[in-house]
């Protein structure tokens, strides 16, 4: 089964980190056979940018919809 991660890259360093983090993810997958699809959201500035509003509309309901959720950074900064 298919399963569906959204990535909420953010601004700043986030999409450098967030690049990283999925090719690590992509690494593993391919060993252990994980099958995944990642839907990539704009968040904070690039939420702006986007939609004018750091969270818009649709990346809340991506990340509502999704089996999980990929933010770079610790809980603490979020």
């Amino acid at each position: 089964m298919t399963k569906k991660i959204v990535a909420l890259a953010g601004d700043g360093i986030g999409p450098e980190i967030m690049e990283a983090g999925l090719e690590v993810l992509e690494a593993l997958a391919e060993k252990t056979g994980f099958d995944y699809e990642i839907d990539r959201r704009p968040l904070g500035g690039a939420g702006i940018d986007a939609a004018g509003h750091p969270l818009p509309d649709e990346t809340l309901k991506a990340s509502r919809e999704a089996d999980a959720i990929l933010l770079p950074g610790s809980p603490a900064e979020w």
